[in-house]
């Protein structure tokens, strides 16, 4: 077993709205789908017809991964690690690992005219000190949140071009979280208290619904996956987290 306890941090792409769910402590859970290996032909002659759940642990091989187990009932045992990290596991002195959120942004400086910086609400700033044009410093403006600043774009007129969330570099991230608890389960298992918990919105005449959550849930993430997703019903990782200073 390995004897590291150390942590690990990755990047987590999420969209605007659920940048905005959390921000406001509405979203603390995201589903993604495990993906399973396909069935081999010698399973389906043996009537295997889909992977089943076993469970998910630390695993003894390294306890730096969590790992989810599925069986095909006739003997074979596939592993699966995964990959969003591990909650903590303080029998064992393993802390949580930590997600650190990428969205829509783009990036502000003062590099050929000097002037304050625009924000002053805790957001990540990098300063730089060059040679020949002395101090400046970079800040970044997020999509999800902030209205289209004017800046140069390299036309020569002011405006704004946004950057996916993918080019996003570690030190321009607002949004550190930590796994809480991860777990598998079928996508229609959702409950409507986690549904909720997925930070899906509804309007006024929704909120007269005890079942809204669900209801908006199924509906976003049809909205993703496309089409006939929902009704596929998959197994998925569930991902508990927790907002945490970065």
């Amino acid at each position: 077993m390995s004897a590291t306890t150390a942590a690990k941090e990755q990047q987590k792409d999420f969209r605007g709205p659920s940048v905005r769910a959390i921000l406001e402590s509405r979203k603390t859970q995201f589903r993604e789908v495990v993906k399973l290996p396909d069935l081999q032909s010698w399973q389906l002659t043996l009537g295997v017809k889909e992977w089943h759940f076993i469970e998910c642990s630390h695993s003894v091989e390294n306890c730096n991964d969590f790992i989810a187990g599925f069986s095909d009932r006739r003997g074979t045992i596939h592993c699966i690690k995964c990959p969003y990290g591990k909650p903590a596991d303080p029998d064992f002195d393993r802390p949580a690992d930590r997600l650190w959120v990428r969205e829509a942004f783009c990036i502000e400086s003062s590099r050929e005219v000097t002037y304050e910086t625009p924000f002053d609400d805790g957001r990540p700033i990098r300063h730089h000190n060059d040679e020949h044009r002395g101090p400046w410093w970079e800040q970044p403006h997020y999509r999800a949140t902030d209205p289209a600043p004017e800046l140069e774009i390299g036309t020569g007129e002011p405006g704004v071009k946004w950057r996916p969330s993918a080019t996003m570099p570690r030190w321009a991230s607002r949004i550190t979280l930590e796994i809480a608890a991860v777990q598998v389960e079928r996508l229609q298992s959702i409950s409507e208290a986690d549904a909720r918990a997925e930070g899906v919105t509804p309007n006024a005449f929704e909120q007269t619904s005890d079942n809204w959550g669900g209801v908006l849930y199924r509906r976003l993430w049809e909205s993703i996956h496309g089409p006939g997703s929902w009704n596929a019903n998959p197994w998925v990782w569930v991902v508990e987290f927790r907002r945490v200073q970065p």
